[in-house]
C-alpha cells in the first residue's frame, strides 16, 4: 500500500487552513516624489502583516553605487549621525517616513524593511522592499529633490 498519498493530501489541507501565514509583503507609496529644497517629503509603507512588537520597521537610504544606509530602526530610533529631520511614525501595519527641511544631498532611494516573528520557530524574518536607483537633480536657481521609490 502506498502511504505517500495521505501525506501529500495532508500537506495540501494544511495549505488551506485558516490563519495559515504567507510571507509578508511591504507596499511603499508613492512610487516617486519630488520636493523643493527646504520642503517636506512623506513616504508611506504598508505591511500585509503586523511587524514584530508592532514597531520593528526600519527605513534605509541608498544612493547610486553605494550600499543601503540605515536611517531609522524600531520605535523611531535614529541611527547615530542621522539628522532629526528624518522621522518615522506608525505601528503595526501602517508606517510613515518624513523628511523635513529637504536638502539636495537627500536625493536617494528610500525603502522600508519590516521584522516579523514566526510563532512556530521564534525566528525573526526580515523583508526588504526592492527599489530602483535614485536620481538627484539640484541645479542653480531651482534646486529640487527627486526621490524614487519602489516599482513592484
Amino acid at each position: 500500500m502506498d502511504t505517500r498519498a495521505p501525506t501529500q493530501l495532508l500537506g495540501l489541507l494544511l495549505l488551506w487552513l485558516p490563519g495559515a501565514r504567507c510571507d509578508p509583503v511591504l507596499t511603499q507609496t508613492p512610487p516617486s516624489v519630488s520636493a523643493a529644497v527646504g520642503g517636506t517629503v512623506t513616504i508611506k509603507c504598508q505591511s500585509s502583516q503586523s511587524v514584530y512588537n508592532n514597531n520593528e520597521l526600519s527605513w534605509y537610504q541608498q544612493k547610486p553605487g553605494q550600499p543601503p544606509m540605515l536611517l531609522i530602526y524600531a520605535a523611531s530610533n535614529l541611527e547615530t549621525g542621522v539628522p532629526s529631520r528624518f522621522k518615522r511614525s506608525g505601528s503595526g501595519t501602517q508606517f510613515t517616513f518624513t523628511v523635513s527641511g529637504v536638502q539636495c544631498d537627500d536625493a536617494a532611494t528610500y525603502f522600508c524593511q519590516g521584522g516579523y516573528s514566526s510563532s512556530s520557530t521564534g525566528t525573526t524574518v526580515f523583508q526588504a522592499l526592492k527599489n530602483p536607483p535614485g536620481k538627484q537633480k539640484c541645479e542653480a536657481g531651482l534646486p529640487q529633490l527627486l526621490l524614487l521609490g519602489p516599482i513592484c
